[in-house]
């Protein structure tokens, strides 16, 4: 059941965490995407500003939210100051992005001040949390329209809602979720595309916020994902990453043996350069996953598996449902299939009870794997997941001191992995301008290191060999060859 309160006249529909938390086996709904005709001129003369924090996931419903603007002939303004609709999509990882969006945020209401016109709004997971809708309720009256992830389809209607009544419109939904096909996207390249093969998550890992505010895991159908994918080739795009939570999930939910093997094995034969995927979960990723990327050169030999923590007893406090041992045995396996793959992680330090012990065995981890490169990060409690209601006594000095010494070893085994691909001669999708020099292109190797390279600008959107010249610790220069 959604809460629903109806205060000054503002529409209100707000997020309930007990039944975020809920999974029945009631079938998802698949709802073709579509645009009001009374809505296409809404926007005439008007611009907007959108700021992305967070995931891929986030990334992508930018892309899907700006091209429905447009359609409602919006035009995309340079930066905020100029922008007549201004909307924050939000993460709920960690803390530190949610006093980011906060902070912004007061920025956004010294503006609104000398432009009370402006349309303001919040939308993504940060929303979908039933405390920080709460504190938009209370502490954030001024905002103009908030929703969630479950109903960026409905902004049109919320759009035209507040115009017309000038009222604060916030709906976010407390719902399972559906598939919503044929989504619009204008994608920020021209070259690499997100496509979306599935949402939410059911593993409910004890500090994760993301099964609550993203709702159940729902596969697309392989059919809809190849026809993306096709269409996508056939307008010239070289790369497509398939994105979902839990990547390796893909299928559980459907009513078929159809499963993420066979899923990369469709898309590698559409023929379309590069496929990549994210995220994976190592309870998840099969045998026949690993034959499938080793079988087929279009499938990208870059794995970003997350590991957490290295001590059992902390991955059963997480609900990891994999221990140490069977990571580096994955590990090891899919480095005897593809010994050139990088494998990237992520690793949580200070998880409530975490001792030097424990922090130890994820040093030994790191020691085994020496991963390509990591996203490491201090324990951020998230209100209403169980991690959050456990003791928490490790002082934070310890955390962070813990955090640097994690990081000096992440930054010298890349610096090592990296130093392996100097002089050698690399596959590089060019995609834009360097941000390092403006006389540079840069792009990514198959295994997804950066490079600067020394090529003319016709040459982007090309797969370019590249012999690498100079090596740093999180980047690589170098210059085509023929």
């Amino acid at each position: 059941m959604v809460l629903s309160l109806k205060e000054r006249s503002d529409i209100m529909i707000l997020p309930n965490l007990k039944e975020t938390q809920k999974r029945t086996k009631n079938a998802v709904k698949t709802i073709e995407y579509s645009i009001d005709d009374k809505y296409v001129n809404l926007g005439k003369g008007k611009t907007y500003f959108i700021k992305t924090y967070g995931c891929q996931m986030n990334e992508h419903d930018t892309e899907n939210i700006k091209a429905i603007l447009e359609q409602m002939a919006f035009t995309e303004a340079e930066d905020m100051e100029k922008a007549d609709l201004i909307l924050l999509n939000t993460c709920a990882i960690r803390e530190n992005a949610h006093n980011k969006v906060f902070g912004m945020v007061g920025r956004i209401k010294h503006l609104k001040e000398s432009k009370p016109d402006i349309i303001v709004g919040l939308c993504g997971c940060m929303v979908q949390e039933e405390v920080v809708a709460l504190e938009i309720k209370n502490k954030y009256k001024w905002l103009d329209i908030v929703f969630g992830t479950h109903n960026i389809n409905n902004l049109p209607s919320l759009l035209n809602n507040f115009l017309k009544e000038k009222k604060l419109n916030l709906e976010v939904f407390s719902i399972e979720g559906d598939i919503i096909e044929n989504m619009p996207a204008k994608r920020d390249s021209k070259y690499k595309a997100w496509v979306n093969i599935m949402y939410g998550c059911d593993k409910f890992c004890t500090y994760c916020i993301v099964p609550y505010t993203r709702g159940k895991q729902r596969s697309r159908k392989p059919e809809a994902i190849i026809n993306e994918v096709k269409e996508l080739k056939n307008k010239g795009y070289k790369e497509v990453t398939l994105l979902g939570q839990n990547v390796n999930a893909y299928g559980k939910d459907l009513d078929s043996s159809y499963d993420m093997s066979n899923l990369l094995e469709d898309v590698s034969k559409t023929g379309i350069e590069r496929v990549r995927f994210v995220t994976s979960h190592p309870w998840d990723f099969t045998d026949e996953m690993i034959e499938v990327i080793k079988k087929y050169p279009n499938i990208m030999p870059y794995i970003h598996l997350p590991l957490q923590s290295g001590s059992n007893r902390i991955l059963k406090l997480m609900g990891r449902r994999y221990t140490k041992e069977s990571y580096l045995n994955l590990y090891n396996k899919l480095k005897k299939a593809m010994p050139n793959c990088s494998i990237t992680t992520d690793i949580i330090v200070g998880f409530p009870t975490e001792t030097e012990e424990d922090f130890n065995e994820t040093l030994d981890v790191v020691n085994k794997c020496k991963f390509d490169s990591a996203f490491t990060f201090i324990f951020s409690a998230r209100v209403g997941t169980p991690a959050a209601k456990m003791k928490d006594d490790t002082p934070l000095k310890i955390k962070e001191q813990r955090l640097y010494k994690l990081n000096e070893l992440i930054n010298k085994y890349a610096l090592e992995r990296n130093k392996e691909y100097l002089n050698k001669t690399v596959p590089v999708l060019l995609e834009g301008v360097s941000e390092k020099n403006e006389d540079l292109l840069m792009g990514y190797t198959d295994t997804m290191k950066l490079v600067n390279v020394k090529a003319p600008k016709k040459m982007l959107g090309l797969v370019a060999s590249v012999k690498i010249t100079d090596v740093k610790t999180w980047s690589l220069d170098g210059e085509t060859v023929k």
